[in-house]
């Protein structure tokens, strides 16, 4: 084999979380090699995940305008709607999204290879192509972001045609009249409610008595009560016993209640694995943890000090700013550069329908720490933009300290919650006050003014705290 190509940095995997790290290293002025396995730029993110379901939620709320832009459309779909025909502007996205990557990763001078890595030493990688041509890499720093795949049960049979993945569910050739989704995580619970909204039967199922278990129980609330005007429905407390396809139309799904469940279609959603097998992350010394999962520190740096991982590979949510940031952060503390404080404000963003975003501390987490936090609410049926879009099912929670001074977090549900969201981030991250939103000027219709509304709701609790105190 011949002599190790040199590097300052080596990143593993082309998604969201190793091109940000990439990126990052370039611009630093350090040599980067980026090793990809697949033909493409961007991971699950962009081919199986982040993209593909996003375009078709946007298809979904395209359609729902047009139904209730006027009873005189009369517009439905067709019963055997075709998923591609939904679907058929991700080539464009995807065709996009690829053609900027590869711009960028050319710009910033960063090497990129196609291959399947592995470690040679804590130092060293080889890299083998589709040819079976191997290569060595050698560099200071090395970044792991080689993600994730969707986590299937034994107990499940995924046949990818009847009980699908988050990998395979896009797959389907038309849009199916019935789905049982199993798991109330991100994933099961965006994709219920895209189908639902397109007009599916759909049956979400979790062992948990709410899904989305860590959000806040008023909005996930709101999330449920949206799924349920569609015509589907959550069964929680619910485990599964059984779940065959019948040989004919159905899969026929048992739980240990008794109840039985058929659907045209399955999808599996509990939870994702990481892309850790082919690694050999032991020639490295690289630990794991008990959920296979590498365990880093608050820099994402691994038990070997210039090894990092990012992304899926680490703790959850496995979220693409998230990832995005984690890689970042890695490189520019590799660097000895600046970190920042980012990571401890990362927003939330969950794209149901209707959407939810959170930031900061939700009002559990600020009982728990400050025992008696107020509480503002600015219900979207009060706000003229939301009436005016019809968008008028919705809420945003502003938490405040129990003296009402001090934005803690912030959360929101339903139309443009994971935009919204970001006025109270940076909010956090100056540290300005509540009252700072009252005496603010937002436009006039918007759903910034919600911000206004809850800020006022908090200062009269705060009056009736101080009238309270008086008497």
């Amino acid at each position: 084999m011949s002599t190790p190509s040199t590097y300052d940095i080596i990143v593993i995997g082309a998604g969201p979380a190793g091109q940000k790290a990439a990126v990052q290293g370039a611009k630093a002025g350090k040599r980067v090699a980026l090793i990809e396995r697949e033909r493409g730029i961007g991971g699950s993110c962009v081919y199986r995940g982040t993209i593909p379901s996003k375009t078709l939620r946007e298809s979904a709320l395209h359609l729902d305008r047009l139904k209730r832009a006027g009873e005189a459309l009369q517009f439905n779909l067709k019963p055997d709607t075709q998923i591609s025909t939904l679907l058929s502007r991700l080539e464009d996205v995807v065709q996009a999204h690829d053609s900027f990557m590869s711009k960028q990763l050319r710009r910033n001078g960063i090497s990129l290879f196609h291959g399947r890595a592995r470690f040679v030493n804590a130092r060293t990688i080889e890299m083998q192509t589709v040819d079976g041509a191997q290569q060595q890499f050698t560099a200071g720093t090395i970044v792991v972001a080689t993600g994730s795949r969707p986590r299937n049960p034994q107990e499940i049979p995924v046949d990818h045609e009847h009980i699908l993945d988050s990998d395979s569910l896009l797959s389907m050739m038309y849009l199916p009249q019935s789905l049982t989704v199993v798991g109330g995580g991100v994933i099961g619970c965006e994709y219920a409610s895209i189908f639902a909204l397109l007009g599916v039967e759909v049956t979400l199922i979790d062992r948990a008595t709410y899904p989305l278990q860590f959000m806040d129980k008023e909005l996930v609330d709101q999330f449920v009560k949206g799924l349920e005007s569609y015509g589907s429905h959550y069964l929680g407390d619910s485990h599964i016993a059984d779940v065959r396809w019948d040989g004919i139309t159905h899969v026929v799904t048992t739980l240990k209640s008794g109840v039985i469940i058929r659907s045209e279609k399955m999808l599996v959603a509990l939870g994702r694995q990481a892309n850790i097998e082919d690694l050999d992350l032991d020639a490295a010394g690289i630990s794991l943890s008990d959920k296979g999962l590498i365990p880093v520190d608050q820099f994402c740096q691994t038990n070997i000090e210039q090894v990092y991982a990012v992304g899926d590979m680490v703790s959850g949510p496995a979220l693409a700013s998230k990832a995005m940031e984690q890689g970042r952060r890695a490189v520019r503390h590799a660097l000895n550069l600046p970190v920042g404080d980012a990571a401890s404000t990362i927003p939330l963003g969950i794209y149901t329908i209707p959407e939810m975003s959170s930031i900061g501390l939700d009002e559990r987490g600020a009982r728990e720490r400050y025992k008696d936090p107020l509480i503002g609410r600015a219900k979207f049926e009060e706000i003229a933009r939301a009436q005016i879009s019809g968008g008028g099912q919705g809420l945003l929670k502003m938490i405040a300290d129990p003296a009402g001074e001090r934005l803690l977090g912030v959360q929101v549900v339903g139309d443009s919650a994971t935009e919204l969201v970001h006025i109270g981030q940076l909010a956090l991250q100056s540290g300005v006050t509540i009252e700072s939103f009252i005496d603010n000027v937002f436009n006039f219709p918007t759903y910034a003014e919600a911000y206004r509304i809850a800020a006022l709701d908090i200062l009269g609790q705060v009056a009736k705290r101080q009238q309270a105190k008086a008497a």
